[in-house]
């Protein structure tokens, strides 16, 4: 067939004006991501929003004393007259907040002070009109009070209208400015994708690695451990010494850096290089650290890839896989699989349990934000926090550093859409008391600074991955052993609730926990709690897998959710020898696996 001419010269026009288009749109808008900035200063990374608003954002988390400050440089393809635009909240607007920050572009302030509008949303909030009359500006962030101020991006436009305030316009946005679909990046295939760098996911990774599996470990914080970490600070509990199986945990103990106790000042103590060390000598194991996964994709119901993005860079990985495990706690890469998954808590009735309340309820246990202070050679001073939770001689905590039972969530806010309220409220908690403490208990508090505040939550309960087996109250009192008993667990029945004095001076705004420790004998987890039931490559291990609300309570702390992670990892070696599933180990290859658990 024989094309016009014409047609051919107006396909080209067109072709060359929708090229010109892109190229006017890139040089009119430059997009800045604050965690990509080249030197953070002394503000941190926080991705633990990143469910909410799809990116990490940067925070002056100084404790009362203002950071160093964020400075990158932006490169204009176009110098001219652009409007700045500052994605910030106001995290404690009560009614002004804290957070207050301001933008510095080529050694000048713009657009007044950030952080402090009255509102708790995150919004674009205008700064005005900057000249830019070089290729490149440097861009600063400069913290003003050390409380918390945050920033997620600012964006430079020739064009005076608003960027899209929505969550998924901001989305688009972003993936469009950012590129992110022409840069992301193929990781490769893998036997087994262990999503998880805590315990548990850990664990996982090595013991499937020594077998012989390739595999790629993804954790979303630069560091490994989880709330074993040097960022969340819990020890290790449950016994690894009572097992029904002797050899299992041996990992677990490769890990463990000894008992530092909660919220301990040395970060050190928390062993992040030991753990670092374990992963970085297994050559099976490509460690995927500041990624976060938040896609997967799909084919014939089972998980084919999964998707991650760069909590510093942005830069997206894509991993394909032949088996999954789910070590995210939670329940992440379940929940975007469509696994059947629970959270909160079962009814009685439903259960049978005599701890589960009778109706069902959305209650969860609570998020962690550990603190400690150290004695320094003088007197020194901390501000009034008018804006945090008020405390008075009637009511306040004479502590020196925290325990576990600082503590907010318990059902009045989701631990996954809400975890930055959470986190903020621990923090409100955490400042006015110990504002409350320095200025108005000097003879001990006096000569004491903050050493160091948690800004990533210790998590200890979302979503519950249901498998082929639920485990129960009874299961765990009455020490029922099934023939797929794996790991042995003996920690209490641990189930957390808002302290009663703290509820009465705070009554719907706790942030201190009280529990009753119900013992139990060493029982054992059944090996069908630790894949999914309805997404046949899935596995699970930590303190999502399959359990009730009630048995949660027991399983869920990290030597038991380590020794877990070890089983997944030889099952996943068992499933790829026979090319089966996880159900098929089961069904077909059980023996098998008991018996490499003995050994």
């Amino acid at each position: 067939m024989k094309i016009p001419l014409n047609f051919i010269a107006r396909y080209c026009l067109l072709a060359l004006l929708g090229a010109l288009s892109v190229h006017v749109k890139a040089q009119t808008q430059v997009l800045v991501e604050a965690e990509s900035f080249d030197d953070p200063g002394g503000w941190v990374i926080d991705q633990q929003s990143f469910p909410v608003i799809q990116s990490s954002y940067l925070m002056a988390h100084g404790m009362g004393r203002p950071v160093a400050d964020a400075t990158t440089t932006v490169r204009f393809e176009q110098p001219g007259t652009y409007h700045l635009w500052v994605r910030t909240k106001d995290w404690a607007p009560f009614p002004k907040g804290p957070g207050k920050f301001q933008v510095w572009v080529n050694g000048k302030p713009a657009g007044g002070v950030f952080g402090e509008s009255g509102s708790v949303d995150w919004k674009w909030y205008y700064g005005g009109e900057v000249k830019v009359d070089e290729a490149a500006a440097e861009i600063r962030l400069k913290d003003l009070t050390g409380f918390n101020g945050r920033c997620d991006a600012l964006l430079f436009s020739t064009s005076g209208s608003e960027p899209p305030q929505d969550s998924a316009g901001m989305s688009g946005l972003r993936r469009e400015l950012l590129s992110l679909d022409q840069t992301r990046k193929e990781a490769g295939h893998f036997d087994l994708v262990v999503v998880g760098g805590g315990i548990a996911g850990t664990c996982a990774a090595v013991v499937a690695a020594r077998l012989g599996l390739k595999v790629a470990l993804i954790q979303d914080r630069p560091v490994l451990g989880g709330n074993n970490s040097s960022e969340v600070r819990v020890h290790l509990r449950g016994d690894i010494d009572k097992n029904h199986h002797p050899k299992l945990g041996r990992v677990v103990r490769e890990l463990d850096n000894g008992d530092p106790g909660n919220g301990n000042p040395s970060g050190s103590d928390y062993g992040d290089k030991r753990k670092l060390d374990v992963v970085s000598y297994e050559k099976n194991i490509d460690l995927y650290l500041n990624t976060h996964v938040y896609q997967v994709e799909m084919e014939g119901g089972r998980i084919s890839a999964v998707i991650g993005r760069n909590i510093k860079t942005n830069r997206e990985v894509r991993f394909t896989g032949t088996y999954f495990s789910d070590c995210t706690g939670d329940g992440t890469v379940g929940y975007l699989a469509g696994a059947d998954y629970r959270m909160g808590r079962e009814s009685r009735a439903e259960t049978g349990e005599s701890l589960a309340p009778e109706k069902a309820d959305d209650f969860t246990l609570g998020t962690s934000n550990l603190w400690a202070s150290l004695p320094v050679d003088s007197v020194t001073s901390f501000p009034e926090t008018p804006w945090a939770l008020p405390f008075s001689d009637e009511y306040h905590i004479d502590e020196e550093r925290s325990d576990w039972q600082w503590e907010t969530g318990f059902g009045n806010m989701n631990t996954i859409t809400e975890a930055e309220k959470i986190r903020d409220h621990n923090l409100r908690a955490v400042y006015g008391n110990w504002s409350y403490l320095k200025n108005n208990k000097t003879e001990k508090y006096g000569k004491r600074e903050l050493a160091w505040v948690a800004y990533i939550g210790g998590k200890r309960e979302s979503r519950r991955l249901l498998g082929d087996h639920i485990l129960t109250q009874m299961d765990i009192q009455e020490g029922k052993m099934y023939p797929d008993a794996t790991v042995t667990a003996t920690w209490t029945i641990d189930l957390h609730f808002p302290q009663k004095e703290n509820s009465l001076y705070f009554p719907g705004e706790e942030f201190f926990a009280g529990t009753e420790h119900i013992r139990v004998a060493p029982y054992t987890i059944p090996y069908r709690c630790l894949y999914s039931r309805n997404i046949p490559n899935l596995f699970m291990a930590g303190r999502n897998i399959s359990t009730t609300h009630v048995a949660f309570g027991s399983t869920r702390v990290m030597r038991t959710c380590g020794m877990m992670g070890e089983v997944v990892g030889m099952a996943a070696s068992i499933a790829k020898a026979h090319n089966t599933t996880p159900r098929g180990v089961y069904e077909d290859h059980l023996d098998e696996l008991v018996a490499m658990i003995k050994d």
